[in-house]
């Protein structure tokens, strides 16, 4: 199964690497545009999902296959079987520090992609809000986050770390995705739902 020697050749890297390894090559190129999000519902999926992601390399994110990658992942995410605000690389494979986050906060709201992304800053109380997840279909629960943070990404154009303030929903969008990158799922995080 591509997952699986994907899990292989991520270990085989190691954390040091500064290129795409054959498996993620394979992955990121072989697939339509609109690639298959892993779920919780598979075992193989879900090692991949739990798995801490590396960061790219200036290497790396000079390559075209990160362009090819980027550009896969808000297809995917916008597509109309999935129709999400967000996507994690682990969720379409790609053991990797990169997130798509639809800008709500900006006009238009555009879908923008973060390689090497953290969340630097948080201020404020964490605030209840339902999410749910590509990742785990039919869902929905209720997690604390903040609605005011800071992020650090790297910049394609200077190759330099830009670090912005991000509020309100489009922040929640953010701690979900990033949590992706640390093999973390909102349902790790679930609180009782007044709701219920």
């Amino acid at each position: 199964m591509v997952f699986m020697s994907l899990v292989a050749g991520l270990t085989l890297a190691g954390c040091g690497g500064s290129r795409w390894t054959a498996a993620e090559r394979s992955l990121i190129e072989e697939q339509p545009d609109v690639m298959r999000v892993l779920t919780v519902e598979d075992e193989a999926d879900l090692a991949v999902l739990r798995m801490p992601c590396r960061d790219l390399s200036p290497r790396e994110l000079a390559d075209p296959l990160y362009a090819k990658l980027a550009a896969k992942m808000v297809a995917t995410v916008t597509s109309p079987e999935q129709d999400g605000v967000g996507i994690a690389g682990p969720q379409v494979g790609i053991s990797r520090n990169v997130v798509a986050v639809q800008r709500l906060d900006k006009e238009g709201e555009p879908f923008e992609v973060y390689p090497n992304i953290r969340i630097v800053a948080t201020r404020g109380e964490q605030v209840p809000g339902r999410e749910g997840c590509l990742s785990v279909p039919g869902r929905r629960g209720q997690v604390l986050r903040y609605q005011d943070i800071d992020i650090s990404y790297t910049s394609l154009e200077t190759g330099k770390t830009i670090t912005e303030t991000v509020q309100g929903f489009t922040a929640v969008i953010f701690q979900h995705e990033t949590d992706h990158l640390k093999g973390v799922l909102y349902i790790d995080k679930l609180c009782p739902d007044p709701a219920e």
